[in-house]
């Protein structure tokens, strides 16, 4: 047994008070199953780690590179912290600490522990990182600074996002929020906003509070873009009497895998039912157009539903489409 496998063995397989014997007992194929799938654990958190990392120096950049020594801010958690640092001039390290405290024990009944521990140790790197690293002031023209500053900011959270955790803790509340009173994420996001961006107004000034407007947008869009990715993605749905054609349509001309269910279609007055096979297939947005003209060649009535899919993973999506 090599040295690697006597370690998941003891550590992993190890239950009650006979640990040591069973260890040594378990056949091959569960120490090479626990194997990889403890490399699978290690090589996650390393990737979490990095995109964390990441985030951290990018959303450092946007604060001290830009929104802090011109007093712009955000919406959320960095907006608030921003706001309370241009009013009171506490450092901004210790704010962003300070406010997001109850956003990290929300997120340990809300979402889940490891969520949580993930959380406070992003948010601790990046007081840690505000307070001990030094970032040049980029440039003061409001304009650069509000796109520039959001886009730097967005990218960090976004990134954060991808290694599941969080560095503005907004929308930990607005999913509580959300499930309390019966209203979208979206929508309890938006009112936070606008009360901050209203007291940014009434303490800063008008035009502060409208430049912070234009650094929320541009990290908001930033942040959709590094979490959904650049490819929009489309699940359709096709119920046609010529599935076998369509099927090996997506197959050889778009370049894309399906899935095939078995299923009834019913009709007319009495409700008649007919087996029908449903063909479901991922494609990006910009092949939509592609996949539509295809089906019309074959079947102009076939019944097509078209849904948006945020993500993917595995599979043929990832994949060029074949030449024809």
């Amino acid at each position: 047994m090599t040295p690697i496998t006597q370690i998941i063995a003891q550590t992993v397989l190890r239950q009650g008070k006979k640990k040591q014997q069973e260890s040594e007992n378990f056949s091959s194929y569960r120490l090479a199953k626990k194997h990889r799938e403890f490399l699978i654990t290690i090589k996650g958190y390393f990737k979490d780690f990095l995109l964390i990392t990441a985030g951290i120096f990018s959303a450092s950049f946007g604060f001290k590179g830009f929104l802090l020594t011109n007093h712009f801010i955000d919406g959320g958690a960095t907006g608030i912290s921003l706001l309370i640092s241009a009013l009171t001039q506490i450092p901004l390290y210790i704010l962003i600490i300070c406010v997001n405290i109850p956003f990290i024990l929300l997120a340990y009944n809300v979402v889940g522990k490891q969520f949580a521990v993930k959380t406070a140790l992003s948010i601790a790197g990046l007081a840690i990182c505000l307070a001990t690293v030094h970032f040049p002031n980029i440039t003061n023209d409001n304009l650069l600074v509000a796109v520039f500053g959001g886009f730097f900011l967005g990218a960090g959270i976004g990134l954060a996002v991808r290694g599941g955790a969080v560095i503005d803790g907004t929308e930990v509340l607005a999913i509580f929020l959300s499930r309390k009173f019966g209203t979208t994420i979206g929508d309890i996001i938006i009112v936070i906003n606008v009360f901050i961006f209203s007291v940014a107004a009434y303490f800063l000034s008008i035009e502060v509070a409208l430049y912070s407007m234009i650094t929320y947008l541009s990290a908001s869009k930033t942040l959709d873009f590094i979490v959904e990715g650049i490819d929009e993605y489309m699940g359709v749905t096709i119920i046609s009497s010529h599935s076998n054609e369509i099927r090996q349509m997506i197959i050889d001309v778009m370049g894309r895998g399906v899935t095939v269910y078995s299923g009834k279609r019913g009709y007319g007055k009495t409700g008649e039912t007919t087996e029908v096979d449903i063909i479901y297939t991922v494609i990006t947005r910009l092949e939509l157009n592609k996949l539509n003209t295809e089906i019309q060649k074959i079947e102009p009535s076939a019944f097509v539903v078209i849904n948006t899919v945020k993500d993917t993973k595995g599979g043929m999506i990832k994949k060029r489409p074949l030449q024809h």
